[in-house]
């Protein structure tokens, strides 16, 4: 008989967030459709090495396995992807996998994307409701608007914008393009674009618009395929607006 076809994977692993990184090699039993968070999984219920070395079982993390949680982001073959939509036939082998190391890594694939919530607060991504209406008093929103909207609106918070930005980690305090660009879509809906001057004023600050280089790596990456450089051109201009609304009413 033949012998079974596998899949090499390549992984970076790291124990502890203070310990330093290493590789370990793994061979996973190839099957049609398989994607990276099965093979994944079989490592996890059979954590031994290429060489049969017994290991620990490697850490990520998954939730949806329908790339609607964002939450199995990680670098596959050097690109931020979506593990549980990347299949094995579909890239080279072998298979690396790193953490996104734009964030803090909590143990091997884990990382902690907590800096991306706080930015949400920071540009206030929410509505202020307080109650609701029946359909027939709602506000309004125009069918274009609430187009653009439903695109922004698929948004993870997965990361892999922040991991492709050149302008997001140590070297700058860019907030990254999702939190940016959620901002947009609050100042689109019907109630949230009464609070649309502070999220204005907020992404003037150190670290927001103006830090975004536009290198278009974003949107090159981003599982949803959003316009996040068109919807960021767009909230430049009103940002510019509302800092010359700034200076006129001082």
């Amino acid at each position: 008989m033949a012998d079974q076809k596998t899949v090499h994977f390549i992984i970076e692993r790291q124990d502890t967030p203070d310990s330093k990184p290493y590789t370990e090699e793994f061979l996973v039993p190839y099957r049609p459709a398989l994607n990276v968070v099965a093979a994944l999984m079989e490592i996890q219920k059979k954590p031994v090495t290429k060489d049969g070395k017994k290991t620990t079982p490697v850490v990520w993390e998954c939730n949806c396995l329908e790339k609607v949680c964002g939450a199995c982001m990680m670098v596959i073959n050097g690109k931020a992807r979506q593990a549980c939509a990347t299949l094995v036939d579909q890239i080279s082998q072998p298979i690396r996998l790193a953490p996104a190391r734009t964030f803090p890594v909590i143990r091997d694939l884990q990382i902690d994307r907590s800096v991306m919530f706080e930015s949400l607060k920071r540009i206030q991504g929410w509505v202020e409701v307080d109650g609701s209406w029946e359909v027939n008093t709602a506000p309004i929103q125009d069918p274009n608007v609430a187009a653009t909207a439903y695109e922004i609106s698929h948004c993870m918070t997965c990361g892999c914008c922040l991991e492709a930005c050149p302008n997001v980690g140590p070297q700058s305090d860019f907030i990254g393009p999702a939190p940016t660009v959620q901002s947009y879509l609050f100042n689109l809906n019907p109630l949230g674009k009464f609070d649309k001057e502070k999220r204005l004023n907020a992404l003037m600050e150190k670290g927001g618009i103006t830090s975004c280089g536009n290198s278009q790596n974003c949107v090159e990456v981003c599982p949803k395929d959003i316009k996040l450089t068109t919807y960021l051109a767009q909230l430049n201009r009103d940002v510019n607006k509302q800092a010359l609304k700034n200076i006129f009413n001082k």
